[in-house]
């Protein structure tokens, strides 16, 4: 199996700026990341970078470096301008890890790679794990995704989707015996002529609610894979926190 990994890394996050040059135990994290995705078996990694610093600091560890404009809103976009400019074909399978995720498990991006792979006729396909609490379904920052019978997505939100009626309906929320919630893991596999078409689609009313872009993949009628990821997808920067918590998972581990 044939496929690239893209690694979008935004210096200027909105809430962690310069975030993917934080330090890890002598590293930073975008290190860590690529070199989680290195153990994948992708033919080819880039990381696309509005950055020059973060270009340098890549650079100097052996990375492939794209330089794309500032003018992105999403990983995806920065993406599509990687494959224009790489002119990578149509047909190829590319992989989004994004650059604050150090702790990725190579088999997950391998699996998604091979999901896509094996399902010849649809064009993106993602990654979701169970749900244990029920404070979990109840985060807004964990998003929820449900399935139909053939594991595409039905649809994906931070809200309690689907709502139990019977069990939380009063104040002791439980989670219900019948259906097992699962959170979106936000790692992406697509083809490349897919992410042309989903750029050049406009952002859809659902997606602008919910800020989550895959909802203009399902608004526009194309299917989402979304496969049960294999194992534990770790922990993402979003936050100082995560970020202290992990460098306490990482403390004396060799990326």
């Amino acid at each position: 199996m044939s496929f690239s990994i893209i690694i979008p890394a935004r210096f200027e996050s909105s809430r962690l700026p310069g975030k993917p040059l934080m330090d890890i135990h002598g590293k930073p994290m975008i290190q860590w990341t690529w070199q989680q995705a290195k153990k994948s078996g992708a033919e080819r990694i880039i990381i696309a970078t509005e950055s020059q610093q973060v270009k340098e600091a890549c650079e100097a560890f052996g990375a492939e470096v794209c330089i794309t404009g500032n003018q992105h809103q999403s990983g995806t976009e920065r993406i599509a301008e990687v494959i224009e400019l790489a002119n990578i074909a149509d047909d190829e399978i590319i992989v989004n890890v994004q650059g604050d995720e150090p702790m990725l498990p190579a088999e997950l991006i391998h699996q998604v790679a091979e999901g896509l792979e094996t399902h010849t006729k649809t064009q993106m396909a993602t990654l979701c794990e169970p749900i244990e609490t029920v404070e979990t379904v109840f985060d807004p920052h964990a998003v929820k995704v449900s399935r139909d019978v053939n594991n595409f997505a039905i649809n994906f939100s931070r809200a309690p989707l689907p709502w139990s009626r019977d069990t939380f309906a009063g104040q002791d929320k439980t989670l219900p015996a019948n259906w097992a919630y699962k959170r979106h893991i936000g790692l992406y596999a697509y083809r490349a002529g897919f992410v042309k078409q989903y750029v050049a689609w406009p952002e859809c009313e659902l997606e602008q609610v919910e800020k989550l872009e895959q909802l203009r993949v399902l608004w526009h009628g194309e299917d989402i894979l979304v496969l049960d990821a294999l194992c534990h997808a770790g922990v993402g920067v979003d936050t100082t926190q995560d970020l202290e918590q992990v460098r306490k998972l990482l403390k004396g581990i060799s990326a």
